[in-house]
């Protein structure tokens, strides 16, 4: 009987002899497999898009080539101005309203009289044609960005490209204040010259001097890519990233993009979907034991109590984006064809995003932080490009499905990030929910004063927190 089991167990063993060892590899390569992916690094799709008119052409090479621009205004486009603004129609306003109720009809007036009598925009145009301007044709349309350089580098010191974006109802001019501070910092008093850049600042297409898509579907992705075409047809290989409101979510983008090509993302507001039940713990118990889960007495300063800054205070302030994001069109047509409902609808943003106590003030506390002809510059650059309604639209493309279930929005952020804090911004994200995206934070700012609009209200503050981040980075 035992001689009749040998080559049982004989064969037996053979099989172990095999399968052993294979299972083995089998599961070590899983090992490794698991270990490499914990290493790689996701990136969305580059992809391609067409959003001139028509079909895209099926022969012949896009015009590459860089051209400058001029803004230009003429004696038609003032006087039709002045003539819409004398015929201007005014709703009283509700007695001690302030701002509750939107831009505040009597200060409106006030506001209106300036810009008929004592606003200069030729002179306006003057400013901003003190950077160059330029524009190329990238993906059907022509990209409008002014590029600005720095007068003196000091020996030895690098060049820093910087891509900066603006964001909605901003533009390229809420970086004027700021470009010299970046671009010639020494002269500022800065620092002594160690960090120094040359700054490319985009107008997203839809907005201002960049044309609008002709096509549906331009989201922020599409905008990623376009400026990523931008800055290589600029020649550059690297780069830093600067951006808040829809900068910043177009500047994630693209370090979630090409992360080769971003040497540092900085932002002054960010956007973290991510919510379930460790969300929910963490604010159940960030307002008594925020040690606990990671935030920091600054935060919980800043976010409690959390159903009125959160939910009351968010719901107040977004009653726009339901509508740009559902029916942008239907607003827009007034607000294209009346300077004044233009001014109203954009201003009120720039008092309360700015400071949330504005609201309780007659003029929308817009004076106390910036000059009316910055204001109505702003402005303006909405009315004479009639970009308001192809400005809105991007709310459409961009909510027209849920960021958290893309796979573009389930992606980290693996490049360089600095954050900047700024007290009055519409949301607060402490450091500890933000590294659940951002995974790797360099620097996180909790900043003195400011708000939404940072480049524009406070350019020295933004300008020293990106190059003590920069600084960092090349340090690394």
């Amino acid at each position: 009987q035992t001689i009749l089991c040998l080559p049982r167990s004989f064969e037996y063993s053979q099989k172990n002899a095999v399968l052993v060892p294979a299972a083995a590899l089998g599961l070590g390569g899983m090992l490794v497999y698991w270990l490499r992916s914990r290493h790689t690094i996701k990136t969305i799709e580059m992809g391609d898009g067409w959003w001139g008119s028509g079909e895209r052409p099926l022969k012949g090479k896009e015009d590459e080539s860089i051209r400058p621009f001029k803004i230009e205004t003429s004696d038609k486009e003032i006087e039709d101005l002045h003539r819409r603004l004398e015929q201007a129609r005014y709703a009283p306003p509700l007695e001690g309203a302030a701002f509750h109720y939107g831009f505040n009809s009597s200060y409106l007036r006030k506001v209106v009289a300036y810009w008929r009598n004592q606003f200069d925009w030729r002179k306006q145009v003057e400013v901003l044609n003190k950077y160059p301007h330029f524009q190329t044709t990238i993906e059907g349309i022509d990209i409008h960005f002014i590029h600005v350089k720095p007068s003196y580098v000091p020996h030895g010191r690098a060049v820093q490209p910087l891509l900066m974006v603006h964001g909605w109802p901003g533009s390229f001019y809420e970086f004027y204040k700021i470009i010299p501070l970046l671009t010639e910092p020494a002269g500022h008093s800065l620092n002594e010259g160690d960090v120094v850049f040359e700054v490319i600042c985009p107008s997203i297409p839809g907005y201002g001097f960049s044309e609008a898509p002709h096509q549906k579907g331009f989201d922020a992705i599409a905008t990623a890519r376009i400026f990523h075409k931008l800055m290589n047809r600029l020649g550059f290989k690297e780069y830093y990233l600067q951006g808040g409101d829809w900068g910043s979510h177009i500047t994630t983008s693209m370090a979630r993009m090409l992360p080769q090509s971003v040497k540092g993302l900085h932002l002054n507001l960010i956007f973290i979907n991510k919510q379930g039940l460790r969300r929910m713990i963490s604010v159940m118990l960030g307002a008594y034991v925020p040690w606990l889960v990671g935030l920091t007495r600054e935060d919980v300063r800043r976010m409690y109590p959390f159903i009125q800054k959160n939910i009351y205070e968010l719901l107040r302030e977004s009653g726009y984006l339901h509508i740009q994001a559902t029916k942008p069109d239907t607003a827009g047509c007034g607000l294209n064809d009346s300077p004044v409902g233009l001014a109203a609808y954009i201003l009120e943003k720039f008092s309360t995003w700015t400071d949330k106590s504005f609201l309780h003030k007659d003029d929308g506390g817009l004076e106390s932080k910036y000059s009316l002809d910055e204001l109505l510059t702003n402005v303006m650059i909405y009315w004479v490009t009639s970009s308001i309604v192809s400005s809105m639209r991007f709310y459409k493309e961009n909510f027209s499905k849920d960021p958290g279930l893309t796979a573009s929005g389930r992606v980290g952020v693996y490049v360089p990030t600095g954050i900047a804090a700024f007290p009055q911004e519409l949301v607060h994200t402490p450091r500890a929910w933000a590294k659940e995206t951002f995974k790797n934070i360099i620097t996180y700012s909790y900043m003195p004063r400011g708000g939404h609009f940072a480049a524009f209200e406070e350019p020295k503050l933004l300008a020293q927190d990106i190059m003590h981040f920069v600084r960092k980075v090349e340090q690394l």
